[in-house]
């Protein structure tokens, strides 16, 4: 808990596999791990939990893959947690990259997006800030980013940079590649503000191709 917030913590728990129709090539049981992020409450109690939907399965080129899939089972349901004040869209990292997920979380009364990243080297130095300046900028929402930063055991090397971007796209906070704990004051009236100014929420229209 910080001050009357609740706290994110993202961790991985085993889960069942649930059939998919995909071939299962991971050689396994069964089994999966799920990708999940945690809400506590003040009290110490769960609020909200949530399950990674997208899975990150690429080829980033020069021998750097990923295949998420072999040992995850992927979320099926978007998340709107109720932290008084505000109210949470809950994410995780490549789930960044799926746009209609965090317009759905804001059409449903979302203030802030939350999104935990280990964005690669590689991905992050290419498309981290835009992207999360642009959830923020369609969204009209408040977006906060905690990203793991530096050489981790497995060869990979990730990002950083977490950031905080405010509902106009502006970054408020940018952490760098350092360790460290970032606080901060928003003002959620600029949500509000936001959407008054650009109110694109409000906007769909049905198309065909």
């Amino acid at each position: 808990m910080i001050g009357s917030m609740p706290i994110l913590l993202p961790v991985l728990e085993p889960d069942a596999k649930e059939g998919d129709g995909k071939e299962d090539d991971s050689g396994d049981d069964g089994q999966r791990l799920a990708n999940r992020c945690f809400v506590i409450g003040p009290d110490g109690g769960i609020i909200a939990r949530y399950d990674k939907i997208h899975l990150f399965d690429v080829s980033l080129g020069a021998g750097e893959s990923y295949r998420e899939s072999r040992t995850y089972q992927g979320g099926a349901q978007a998340v709107l947690a109720d932290i008084g004040p505000a109210k949470l869209g809950l994410s995780i990292c490549y789930d960044l990259r799926f746009p209609y997920l965090y317009r759905a979380l804001a059409q449903a009364g979302a203030d802030i997006l939350s999104i935990p990243a280990a964005f690669t080297e590689t991905t992050g130095r290419a498309h981290w800030h835009v992207l999360l300046r642009a959830r923020a900028i369609e969204t009209g929402c408040f977006v906060m980013a905690p990203a793991q930063s530096g050489h981790h055991a497995d060869g990979r090397d990730t990002f950083g940079h977490s950031l905080l971007v405010d509902p106009w796209g502006e970054v408020l906070v940018d952490a760098g590649r350092d360790r460290g704990v970032s606080l901060f004051t928003i003002d959620l009236d600029a949500v509000a503000a936001a959407r008054a100014r650009i109110p694109a929420l409000g906007h769909d229209r049905p198309l065909t191709i």
